[in-house]
C-alpha cells in the first residue's frame, strides 16, 4: 500500500523484545491459492511451501528432460515424486541423474538416445515434507516428441488463367509444435500481402483471384518453430499466370476457407482463438464481422490478416455464441455462420487461506472453485486423501466443500490440499494450519504516515501477531465514531481501510490491541489527486503527415514530478531514436509520418507515486475519399437526366458533398464543368440540361481531407434541339463614326443555342416619322452596322434569336443613336468676376442643344497664366506660361475657380465637347489678378558677432505675389512651459538683406519668425531658432596618457564657445635643459599629442593662455634611460661610417632636386605660394608665416638617411610616422595639427593653423577661429 513510513527513534510499538525471534508475519494471498502460505522467520519452524512448480515439457532432444522442483520450509523439507499416481524414484533409474540441493531437487536423463525417452511420458507430481507437514506440487505433464525435419519434395509447377482465385499449399511438417508461416522469395522478402493475397492459418497463400504479375518461379513457404529454434524452407512453387484473352468476368464472393456456411468452434476460458474468413471474387470482396446474437465487442476483439481473422484474446463464457463473416463486392455477398462454445478448466473463486490457530478454536478452509462443466471439490491432508486417513468426527465437510475442523490441537498442524477438477483439468492449492499459541503483539511501527491522495482507498496498517488472533480496536482524533462511517471498514489483518478519502479525514488514529496496553499511532496526510486538465484530443490524420497529442496535468506541489506515461492500445510506447516515429516533447506525443499501423487508442498516463490519472483518445487515419463507381444514366427526360452513382470508400473522413461535372463532346476544349453540388450521403442527382448538346457525366466526392478523384465517366447522353429559350441581353448603340448605326449586344452563349443554323434577326427603325415598319436583317454575330442615317438619331432597336426550330420570344425594343459629331459653336457672353487676389468666378450661356451634334458632357475653361504684373528685385516681367483646364458638368453655367496666383495677368477661354470632341473655343478674355501677400522669405541665416549680438541674414521671397514695401521680423527667448512675449521689428526698406539685434541675453535661445510685406498684409513667415557664441575660455580637467616618449592629452571643448588657442611648455629636470614650447593648440581639438620626450625622464608640463599659467603638471615617461659612452663617437670606424653616409646623402638630394625640377609633387611652401581657394585661404597673415618658417627649418636640418630616402621616392612627402614633425603640411588633407616636435624655443613652435578642415572642432576662416552659424545653432 502506498504510504510513508518516518521511522522514530525507540521500540517497535509496544512489542515485548523477547518475542522478536517468533515474530511470524501473515501474507495470505487470495488471488493465487496455490501460494498462500504463511511467512515465518528462517529461525523458527515453518511449513513447507512450494517454491518453483515443476513445469510440463515437450522433449525433442535428450538436452530438454529436465524435472524441477523448489520448497521453503524449516526444517529443510524432503522430497519425493509420483508419476502417473504411482510412487516414482528417479535415483533407482540408472538412465536418470539426481541433483539434489537444500530446498530443491531436480532429475535430468543420461540416455543419448529419443527412444529411452518413452518411457519416461507421464504425469509428475513432487511432494515437499517436513514434521509440520506436506506440500503437494501442481501437475506437471511430460511429452516426448520428434522435432520437425525436412521432408524431400517435388517442384509444384501451377497454372491458371487470370481471373480465376488459387491456393498455394505449404503443408508444414506434423508437430505439436505451432508453426508461424512466411512465404517469401528467393530474396527472402515477404510475399506482397493485401485483401487479394493472405495467408490461412492452415500456412497456404489464397488469392481471391489471380493478376499476371502474380506470376513469379520463386513463391516459398517458410515454416517456424520457436521451442526448436527451427525454420524449414519448403520447395519453391512456380506460379504461372496466363493472360485473359477475353474482358476479366466479374465475380461474386464465394467461401475458400471454411468452406460450407457453418462451422463451430471450442474453446477454454482464458485461451486465444481465431475465427478465419477467406474468400474468392472479382473484385476483391470486403469482409465484416458480427455478432449473430449481441454486439461484438471492439475492446475484447481485434482484426488481422486484412480483417480475414477474427481473433478474441482471454476469451471468455461471454463471448460465446454464434459470429458471422459478411464478404462483399459489387457483383454480390457470401455469408458464413461461426458458432463459438468456451467451456472452462477448474478456477479458483475463493480458496483457503493460511492461518495461526490457537488450541481450540474451530478451524473453517474454504474451497470454492468454478469452471465449465462445474468442478468436483476434494482434500487431503499431507498429500493423503481425507477419506485414506482415520476418520475423525471433528472433521466435517460442507455441501459447497469447505472443510471445518473443530476444537483443534497441536497435533492437528498439518498442510490441507483443496483439489478442483473437472475433464479440462485439475488445480490445487496448499493450505497451512499451524495451531500454536502466542502472547499478542503489533508488528507495525509505531508513528507511521501513511500519504494518500483523495478519491483513494487509504490503509492505516496494525498488523498484529498472536495466538489466538488479537483483536484490533481502531480510534481517531476527528470522530468518536469511527466504524460508523460506511467508507471505513475493519480488515481481518488488523488494519483499517478508508475508501474515497478526502481531506477531511487527516489526522492521527491509534490503533489498540483488546485487553492489552499494546498500541501504535498512525497519522493520515491526504494530498491533492492528481489531474488532467486537457486531455489529448481524437485526431484525424492523413498519412505521411504528423500527428500530435497534448496531455496538461496538474498534481499537488509535494509530489515530485510525474511520470508521463504515453500507451498504444494498452501498450507501453518509448520514444524512437533511429526512426523518430515517437517523440516525447513534455506534454505532446508527437507522432511522425503516420501510417495505417499507427491507428488506435492512445492513452496519455500522469503517474505519480500515490496514484495515477489518465485519458485516452483516438488517432484515426483519414484520406480523401475513392472516386465514386458504376455511374448509371436512369430517367432520362427532354432537357433533364437522373445520374445515380456509388460512394467510394471515405477513409475516416465523411463525405460532405458530391460534385456532378459534365463534359460537352461538341466543345472538348472547355473541359469539365461543375453542373450541380449534391450532400455527401447522396446517392443521385436530377440534372437539368441544354437542348442540343452531347453529354458525359462525373462525380468528384469532397471529404474534411480534400477530394476524391474523378469517377470514370458516364456514357454520352445527347439531347434532342429545340427553339431558343430567350433572346441576347444588352442590346445597345455603340455609334462612333458620324451618319452610321452601330448596334451591339453581348453574344449567346452556344449553349444557348437550342439547336442547329444559329444567328441573330435585327430590327431597327427611327423614333420619329419612320412608321412602324421595321428594317430587318440576319448576323451571326455582334455588331450590325447601318450606314448613311443621319448624324445623332434615335432609332428603336431590337435583336431576336433565331434557329432552325424557331425563333425566340419576341424581343422589347430599346432607343440608339447613330454616331456623334464634334459640336458646331463656342459658347458666348462669357465673362469673370475677381473674387479675390486667388479666386474667380467664370460664366457664361449654354450653347443650343442642336449645335452640340451629340450628348452634351460639359463645358471646359482653359486657363493661361502670362506672368507677373511688375518687377522685383531684377526678375522679368514676363514668365513661361502655365495653362490650367477646368471642366464642368453639361447642366453648369457658371464655375468658380480658386488657387490662382496674385498679382498675375491671365487670358480666358471656353468651349464645349461630347464625345466625339470639342468644339471652337469662345473669345479669348484677359484679365489680371490683385496683389496678395507674399511668401515666406528663401532663406535665413543666423550669425552672432558677439555674446550679445546677433546678425540674420536672408534673401526675398520667391514669390512676391505683388511689390514688396518692407519686412516684419519677430523674435522670442525660448523658455520652458509658456513663450516669452514676442517683440517686433519693422523693416521698411524692401531692399534690406540683414539686421543686427543687441543687448540679447546672453544665456538664452531664440525664435526668429521673418515675414515679407506687401501692401496686401504681412506674408507668410519663415523661423529659425539660435543662441549667441561665448566668449572662449582654456579647456579644464585635461586627462593625460603617459608613453615612452610622448604623453597623449585631452579634454572635452565647451558648446557655444569660441576657439581659443593655447601652449604647453615643457622641461627635463636634472639635465640642465631648457623651457621648450609647442605649437599653438586650439581649444575645440579635445586632443593633442606632445612627442620626442625622453624614455624614463621627468618632465615639468606648463599650460599657458595669454601668457598666464592656467594648468601644470609633473610627468615620468616610460621604460629606461640609455646613457651612451662619450669615447664612441671618437672610434676611427665610426668616423668613417658617417662620411659614407654623408656622401651617400649628398647624392641622394641631388638626386631629388634633379627629379623635382622636372615635375614631382610640390612642398607646402610651393603650394602656398600658388593659387589658392579663396574659401581654404587662412585669415590670419602669421600663419603663412609660420608654415614657411616650419618648411624652412625643416629642410635646412634633416634628422637621418632614412629620412632622406622618404624624401627622394615616389612617396616623398607623405607622411613618416616616425619623425615628430610632418615632411609635408597639406591644407587639405592634413592631421598635423594633433602633433609637434622639439624647437629652440618657444617662438620657434608652428602647427596646423586653427582653420583647418581636419580638424573637426575648429571652425572655417571665415569666422577668424570661431565655429560657424551652423555648427552653433542646428
Amino acid at each position: 500500500m502506498p504510504h510513508t513510513q518516518r521511522q522514530p527513534v525507540g521500540s517497535r510499538g509496544q512489542c515485548s523484545s523477547r518475542l522478536l525471534p517468533i515474530l511470524l508475519l501473515l501474507l495470505p494471498l487470495a488471488a493465487r491459492p496455490s501460494q498462500a502460505a504463511i511467512h515465518i522467520p528462517s529461525n523458527f519452524k515453518r511449513p513447507p511451501m512450494i517454491s518453483t512448480q515443476p513445469e510440463s515439457v515437450t522433449v525433442f532432444s535428450v538436452e530438454d528432460l529436465v524435472m524441477s522442483c523448489e520448497a521453503s520450509g524449516n526444517p529443510i523439507p524432503i522430497f519425493r515424486w509420483t508419476k502417473d499416481g504411482k510412487e516414482f524414484d528417479p535415483g533407482s533409474d540408472p538412465e536418470l541423474k539426481v541433483s539434489e540441493h537444500a530446498g530443491s531437487t531436480a532429475f535430468y536423463t543420461l540416455s543419448n538416445t529419443m527412444d529411452t525417452l518413452r518411457q519416461y511420458q507421464g504425469k509428475y507430481v513432487c511432494y515437499a515434507s517436513n514434521e509440520l507437514g506436506t506440500a503437494v506440487s501442481n501437475e506437471a505433464i511430460l511429452r516426448t516428441d520428434a522435432p520437425p525435419s525436412q521432408q524431400k519434395e517435388k517442384k509444384v509447377n501451377v497454372r491458371s488463367e487470370e481471373g480465376n482465385s488459387i491456393v498455394l499449399k505449404c503443408n508444414p511438417p506434423q508437430s505439436s509444435m505451432e508453426p508461424i508461416i512466411h512465404w517469401m522469395d528467393w530474396s527472402l522478402h515477404h510475399i506482397q500481402l493485401s485483401e487479394r493475397v493472405v495467408v490461412g492459418k492452415d500456412g497456404n497463400l489464397y488469392f481471391a483471384y489471380l493478376k499476371t504479375e502474380d506470376s513469379r518461379d520463386d513463391y516459398t513457404c517458410n515454416v517456424q518453430y520457436l521451442a526448436t529454434r527451427t525454420i524449414l524452407a519448403k520447395e519453391p512453387i512456380t506460379l504461372t499466370v496466363n493472360p485473359s484473352n477475353s474482358v476479366l468476368r466479374n465475380r461474386r464472393p464465394h467461401m475458400m476457407r471454411p468452406t460450407g456456411s457453418h462451422s463451430t468452434y471450442h474453446a477454454l476460458r482464458g485461451q486465444t482463438i481465431e475465427l478465419e474468413c477467406i474468400v474468392q471474387g472479382l473484385p476483391t470482396p470486403k469482409v465484416s464481422w458480427l455478432r449473430k446474437d449481441g454486439e461484438l465487442s471492439e475492446s475484447r476483439t481485434t482484426k488481422d490478416m486484412f480483417d480475414r481473422r477474427l481473433r478474441f484474446s482471454n476469451i471468455s463464457e461471454s463471448d460465446g455464441g454464434e459470429y458471422q463473416c459478411i464478404a462483399e463486392n459489387s457483383q454480390g455477398k457470401a455469408t458464413h455462420t461461426y458458432t463459438v462454445t468456451v467451456e472452462a478448466a477448474p478456477y479458483w473463486i475463493n480458496g483457503p487461506v493460511s492461518q495461526l490457530y490457537a488450541p481450540g478454536e474451530t478451524v473453517k478452509l474454504d474451497c470454492q472453485a468454478d469452471g465449465i462443466p462445474s468442478p468436483t471439490i476434494s482434500w487431503t491432508m499431507n498429500g493423503i486423501p481425507l477419506s485414506a486417513t482415520d476418520s475423525d468426527s471433528r472433521r466435517s465437510l460442507t455441501a459447497s466443500g469447505s472443510l471445518i475442523l473443530k476444537d483443534v490441537n497441536f497435533g492437528d498442524t498439518a498442510i490441507y490440499q483443496c483439489q478442483a477438477s473437472n475433464k479440462h483439468g485439475t488445480i490445487l492449492t496448499n493450505t497451512n494450519v499451524y495451531v500454536i499459541e502466542l502472547p499478542p503483539q503489533i508488528l507495525t511501527e509505531d508513528g507511521n504516515t501513511y500519504t494518500f491522495t483523495e478519491g483513494k482507498k487509504a490503509l492505516l496498517e496494525c498488523e498484529t501477531f498472536g495466538s489466538p488472533k488479537p483483536k484490533v480496536i481502531w480510534e481517531s482524533s476527528r470522530t468518536s465514531f469511527l466504524l460508523a462511517d460506511p467508507r471505513v471498514n475493519l480488515l481481518t489483518n488488523g488494519g483499517l481501510e478508508i475508501s474515497n478519502v478526502t481531506h477531511d479525514d487527516e489526522g492521527f488514529y491509534t490503533c489498540s490491541v483488546q485487553n492489552s496496553n499494546l498500541s501504535v499511532s498512525a497519522e493520515l496526510e491526504v494530498l491533492n489527486r492528481t489531474v488532467i486538465l486537457t486531455p489529448p484530443q481524437a485526431l484525424k490524420v492523413q498519412p505521411g503527415h504528423t500527428a500530435i497529442f497534448t496531455c496538461l496535468f496538474l498534481v499537488d506541489p509535494k509530489l515530485d514530478s510525474p511520470l508521463i506515461q504515453w500507451r498504444k492500445n494498452d501498450q507501453k510506447l518509448f520514444e524512437s531514436h533511429s526512426d523518430e516515429k515517437y517523440t516525447f516533447d513534455g506534454p505532446d506525443l508527437i507522432i511522425a509520418n503516420v501510417e495505417p499501423g499507427d491507428e488506435g487508442m492512445y492513452t496519455c498516463q500522469v503517474i505519480t507515486k500515490l496514484d495515477m490519472a489518465e485519458a485516452s483518445s483516438t488517432l484515426t487515419l483519414c484520406d480523401r475519399p475513392d472516386p465514386p463507381a458504376l455511374l448509371q444514366i436512369i430517367d432520362a427526360k427532354h432537357r433533364a437526366v437522373t445520374l445515380s452513382w456509388t460512394p467510394g470508400d471515405d477513409h475516416n473522413s465523411p463525405v460532405l458533398e458530391h460534385v456532378v461535372e459534365f463534359e460537352d463532346q461538341g466543345s472538348k476544349e472547355r473541359g469539365w464543368e461543375e453542373l450541380k453540388r449534391v450532400g455527401g450521403n447522396v446517392k443521385r442527382a436530377s440534372l437539368p440540361l441544354w437542348p442540343y448538346m452531347s453529354y458525359r457525366f462525373r462525380v468528384i466526392a469532397i471529404n474534411d481531407v480534400g477530394k476524391s478523384d474523378p469517377s470514370k465517366p458516364s456514357e454520352i447522353h445527347n439531347t434532342p434541339a429545340e427553339a431558343p429559350d430567350n433572346n441576347p441581353e444588352d442590346v445597345r448603340s455603340e455609334s462612333t463614326d458620324p451618319d452610321t448605326l452601330l448596334i451591339a449586344w453581348e453574344e449567346m452563349d452556344k449553349r444557348d443555342f437550342n439547336g442547329p443554323d444559329f444567328k441573330y434577326r435585327v430590327m431597327w427603325r427611327q423614333v420619329v416619322g419612320s412608321g412602324p415598319n421595321w428594317h430587318t436583317n440576319y448576323t451571326t454575330a455582334p455588331p450590325f452596322r447601318v450606314n448613311d442615317i443621319g448624324n445623332f438619331s434615335a432609332f428603336d432597336i431590337k435583336v431576336q434569336a433565331v434557329n432552325d426550330k424557331g425563333e425566340g420570344p419576341e424581343p422589347d425594343p430599346v432607343i440608339g443613336y447613330s454616331g456623334e459629331d464634334v459640336p458646331l459653336e463656342a459658347p458666348m457672353d462669357v465673362g469673370v468676376v475677381l473674387m479675390n487676389s486667388t479666386t474667380i468666378r467664370v460664366t457664361w450661356a449654354a450653347v443650343e442643344k442642336e449645335t452640340v451634334r451629340g450628348h452634351l458632357l460639359g463645358y471646359k475653361i482653359y486657363l493661361t497664366r502670362i506672368g507677373s504684373r511688375g518687377h522685383h528685385r531684377g526678375r522679368r516681367a514676363r514668365e513661361p506660361e502655365s495653362i490650367v483646364v477646368v471642366e464642368t458638368g453639361a447642366n453648369e453655367e457658371k464655375k468658380v475657380i480658386s488657387d490662382l496666383r496674385p498679382y498675375s495677368h491671365y487670358t480666358l477661354a471656353v468651349t464645349v465637347f461630347n464625345s466625339k470632341g470639342e468644339g471652337p473655343p469662345s473669345e479669348t478674355l484677359s484679365f489680371k489678378t490683385h496683389e496678395g501677400v507674399p511668401g515666406p522669405p528663401m532663406s535665413l541665416v543666423l550669425d552672432s558677432p558677439s555674446e550679445t549680438e546677433m546678425t540674420l541674414h536672408w534673401m526675398p521671397p520667391g514669390q512676391p505675389n505683388g511689390i514688396l514695401i518692407g519686412y516684419l521680423l519677430q523674435y522670442q527667448q525660448i523658455v520652458e512651459g509658456d513663450d516669452s512675449p514676442m517683440q517686433v521689428e519693422t523693416i521698411d526698406d524692401p531692399t534690406v538683406s540683414h539686421l543686427t539685434l543687441k543687448n540679447l541675453d546672453r544665456h538664452s535661445h531664440y525664435r526668429f519668425y521673418l515675414r515679407g510685406r506687401t501692401a496686401a498684409g504681412d506674408g507668410e513667415p519663415i523661423m529659425k531658432k539660435g543662441a549667441t557664441t561665448l566668449d572662449g575660455v582654456p579647456p579644464a580637467n585635461i586627462s593625460l596618457s603617459v608613453g615612452e616618449t610622448s604623453v597623449n592629452f585631452s579634454w572635452v571643448a565647451k558648446k557655444r564657445h569660441r576657439n581659443v588657442s593655447f601652449q604647453i611648455h615643457y622641461l627635463k629636470k636634472n639635465d640642465g635643459s631648457k623651457w621648450k614650447t609647442t605649437e599653438k593648440v586650439n581649444s575645440s581639438q579635445c586632443f593633442y599629442q606632445l612627442q620626442g620626450l625622453t624614455p624614463g625622464s621627468h618632465y615639468r608640463l606648463r599650460f599657458t593662455y595669454r601668457n598666464i599659467t592656467f594648468w601644470e603638471t609633473d610627468i615620468e615617461t616610460d621604460g629606461t634611460v640609455t646613457e651612451v659612452q662619450q669615447s664612441f663617437a671618437t672610434q676611427g670606424w665610426f668616423i668613417g661610417v658617417v662620411s659614407a653616409i654623408v656622401l651617400l646623402l649628398l647624392i641622394l638630394l641631388i638626386l631629388c632636386f634633379i627629379k623635382r625640377s622636372k615635375g614631382g609633387k610640390y612642398s607646402v611652401k610651393d603650394k602656398e605660394e600658388g593659387p589658392m581657394d579663396s574659401e581654404a585661404r587662412p585669415m590670419k597673415d602669421e600663419t603663412f608665416g609660420e608654415y614657411s618658417d616650419l618648411e624652412e627649418k625643416r629642410t635646412a636640418s634633416q634628422p637621418s638617411l632614412g629620412e632622406e630616402s622618404k624624401l627622394c621616392s615616389e612617396d616623398n612627402l607623405d607622411f613618416n610616422g616616425s619623425s615628430a614633425i610632418t615632411t609635408e603640411l597639406n591644407l587639405d588633407e592634413s592631421l598635423a595639427s594633433q602633433f609637434s616636435r622639439r624647437t629652440e624655443g618657444p617662438e620657434a613652435l608652428h602647427g596646423l593653423p586653427d582653420n583647418s578642415p581636419l580638424n573637426p572642432n575648429t571652425a572655417t576662416p571665415a569666422t577668424n577661429g570661431m565655429p560657424n552659424s551652423v555648427t552653433i545653432l542646428d
